[in-house]
């Protein structure tokens, strides 16, 4: 049995306290948040797990084998630090740390102690999005030409950090779980702030890949409808995520160009006659439907038992973070392209 505590039950640690409450093989034992009235609600609705505001308590309590760190992303490299030098697991809240920096240092202390680091990049464990993996392993794609995502919606506005960090950091995490093997080497953001002294609330997001593909995602929290739409372009098919569909997220279009030999020089007219436009079928795949934090937790625990990287260690964690806090960099600078440093991808 894997002994865990939650630190911060505001917006996410509700989902985590749940999920842990019903994880086969996991005793959650504590929770720990400052305000008292959030530890209230934990008392009602889970009357045998304790609850607490003393953090140094709960990294000395020997029933702990696991730290959750559902708190604000600028705690998140402190509270997980301390866990780690405590010799507990760390399970983070997306994204990892603020900076890049921050996210290496734990990655590099969790190896040295070898504990276990998972990033709670939700979407990987989803039905559709490993459906999506799958079909590109499987060459159903061909080669895979752009990912374009559009992830926008009325709210909910952050005041800690800027609309990439908060929706775009799932995209970038689904991106770099889809597209195995593929090297993001540079990147360009732009995006405005509309309230005085609040970070930017619109962004537009692109990654440059070492090969012949390129990523762009589209982020906003003041558009009128609420959108979650990825596609996925590939020279043999195309696929349609939308989140949002209740039954058929991933739709599989047959669809494509052929070009022959023939170039420009060849005669404008002769050149276009050559570009061929194929239209087949569509189909809908089955996929699971069980929710995808149950699905994340229930592997992050089995790691922790074998000492296993889970499928969103603090390695995928920490490329996430680098285009993040590289995207930023770009966005201060009017879109100026920045290069990033070489991070081992997903295999």
């Amino acid at each position: 049995m894997i002994g865990m505590a939650v630190v911060g039950y505001g917006y996410w640690g509700p989902n985590l306290v749940r999920n842990l409450w019903e994880t086969p093989g996991v005793s959650l034992v504590s929770v720990c948040d400052l305000r008292v009235e959030r530890l209230a609600t934990v008392r009602t609705r889970y009357p045998t797990v304790e609850t607490t505001d003393d953090y140094d308590a709960l990294l000395q309590d020997p029933r702990i084998d696991v730290v959750a760190v559902a708190t604000p992303v600028s705690s998140h490299y402190l509270l997980a630090l301390r866990a780690l030098q405590a010799g507990k697991h760390v399970f983070i809240e997306k994204p990892m740390t603020a900076t890049t920096e921050q996210a290496q240092r734990l990655v590099d202390e969790a190896r040295r102690r070898n504990l276990v680091i998972g990033v709670d990049h939700t979407f990987i464990y989803t039905g559709a999005v490993r459906k999506m993996r799958e079909l590109v392993e499987a060459g159903d794609l061909g080669e895979v030409y752009y990912y374009d995502s559009t992830r926008v919606n009325l709210g909910l506005f952050q005041h800690d950090v800027n609309v990439i960090w908060d929706l775009a950091v799932h995209d970038l995490a689904i991106m770099d779980y889809v597209l195995p093997g593929q090297l993001p080497v540079a990147v360009s953001a732009t995006g405005l702030a509309h309230l005085p002294g609040e970070p930017e609330n619109i962004a537009y997001l692109t990654v440059f890949f070492a090969g012949n593909l390129i990523a762009h995602v589209n982020v906003n929290w003041l558009a009128p409808v609420k959108v979650r739409r990825t596609l996925l372009g590939g020279s043999r098919k195309m696929i349609v995520y939308d989140d949002l569909e209740p039954s058929e997220k991933i739709k599989v279009y047959d669809k494509g160009i052929t070009v022959n030999g023939a170039s420009p020089q060849d005669g404008e007219k002769k050149y276009q006659m050559l570009v061929g436009y194929r239209a087949g079928d569509m189909w809908a795949p089955q996929l699971e439907i069980t929710e995808a934090l149950a699905v994340e937790l229930k592997q992050f625990v089995s790691c922790v038992e074998q000492r296993l990287a889970p499928l969103t260690d603090g390695e995928a964690g920490l490329r996430v973070v680098r285009i993040l806090e590289a995207a930023t960099r770009s966005m201060a600078d009017r879109g100026k392209v920045v290069e990033l440093e070489s991070v081992g991808q997903t295999v």
